[in-house]
């Protein structure tokens, strides 16, 4: 069983519940972080409160969904130790976990169909971190800070 966080902006509200009742029936628990309504907020604000989640509770996930996707886990990525990926199909959602040990599903509710979603999210709780080759790069990201050495 594995535990998940999520939370959406207003854009990707209507999806929610339907996310969460998919997940109960994985057999996984998740916390909903909201918001609470499909009133305008800032998805980073929900980007934050779950990247925080996350990392507060060793071992779990997250999932953040906007209209697209974008913004959300661009938020997200912001929090150290937080690798979100968006995500677009099970292909990615497998990939992701599989070699970049991503700890944050992303996706739009816009762009992806309940179908979609189920799939994704199959993938994303089917796979585990690879490690070997990847484990490298993965440190790598972990030690990014990219300032004015981009050389």
């Amino acid at each position: 069983m594995k535990k998940f966080y999520i939370a959406t902006d207003h854009a990707g509200f209507e999806v929610k519940d339907f996310v969460k009742d998919y997940v109960r029936s994985l057999g996984h628990e998740i916390i909903d972080l909201g918001p609470d309504s499909a009133d305008r907020v800032d998805y980073p604000d929900y980007a934050k409160k779950c990247a925080h989640a996350v990392l507060a509770d060793k071992g779990s996930f997250g999932i953040l969904i906007c209209g697209t996707g974008i913004g959300i886990s661009i938020a997200a990525n912001k929090v150290p130790g937080i690798r979100a990926a968006l995500c677009h199909d099970a292909y990615t959602a497998k990939l992701t976990r599989q070699h970049n040990d991503a700890n944050i599903l992303c996706f739009g509710e816009r762009v992806v169909g309940r179908g979609v979603i189920e799939s994704m999210i199959d993938a994303f709780c089917e796979a585990e971190f690879e490690g070997g080759r990847h484990a490298g790069r993965v440190e790598k990201i972990e030690g990014c800070s990219f300032g004015a050495d981009l050389g």
